[in-house]
């Protein structure tokens, strides 16, 4: 099995900055597409970014410019910088983690909340 940790939400105001962090672990040989994905109270989980083993990215729209998701393929952990943090940003964010070798499975972390608020 593979398990994720996030860590890093909390609360922030307008125009703030956060960092948020997700490490897997277990039988791992590689993670394909790692991301984060949000959901707002009453709403579904949506995508915010995704990358993939060689560094390709894609974001939502409403997060380009303004976030930007990196990863350490030897630390299987995948990053979400948060700039200009509005508070439409606010919601539980979610890590996920996409394997297709090893121990195939799309996985999902506990979910950390991130409030945008003065």
């Amino acid at each position: 099995q593979v398990q994720l940790v996030e860590s890093g939400g909390g609360l922030v105001q307008p125009g703030g900055s956060l960092r948020l962090s997700c490490a897997a672990s277990g039988r791992i040989f590689s993670i394909n597409v790692m991301g984060w994905y949000r959901q707002h109270p009453g709403k579904q989980r949506e995508l915010v970014a995704r990358i993939t083993t060689s560094g390709s990215t894609n974001y939502a729209d409403s997060v380009k410019g303004r976030f930007t998701i990196s990863r350490d393929n030897a630390k299987n952990t995948v990053y979400l910088q948060m700039n200009s943090l509005k508070p439409e940003d606010t919601a539980v964010y979610y890590c996920n983690a996409y394997i297709l070798l090893g121990t195939p499975g799309d996985y999902w972390g506990q979910g950390t909340q991130v409030t945008v608020s003065s």
